[in-house]
């Protein structure tokens, strides 16, 4: 099962789900925004992926900057930040059985196709 945690309105996140579309592959949607996404399932989503919970931090968002959350701050806190404010979250993800990854650039996440 392919999973994308996506917003419409991103065009990276556009151009990912398209990726996975024309890789044959029908991935379930999330609308993280719409659909926040469990603390938890961040906490998850950040160890599978490797990456620092500051990786998934849309720091330069108005509202990480209201809040006083950066990528400096403390990985816990940062992920307590995403969510309660889902927006702040670096999208697309895309998880796999293989792995967990963003799709910055969205050729990216053919590590875990």
């Amino acid at each position: 099962m392919t999973t994308i945690y996506h917003n419409p309105r991103c065009s990276k996140s556009r151009e990912t789900l398209a990726l996975l579309r024309a890789e044959g592959i029908t991935p379930e949607v999330v609308l993280y925004v719409e659909t926040p996404v469990s603390r938890a399932k961040l906490a998850e989503l950040v160890a599978r992926s490797g990456l620092s919970a500051a990786a998934f931090l849309r720091a330069k968002e108005a509202e990480a900057k209201e809040i006083g959350v950066s990528v400096t701050s403390d990985p816990e806190a940062i992920l307590d930040a995403i969510a309660a404010h889902p927006r702040l979250m670096e999208r697309p993800i895309v998880e796999t059985a293989k792995g967990v990854a963003l799709g910055r650039p969205p050729e990216a996440v053919k590590a875990v196709l």
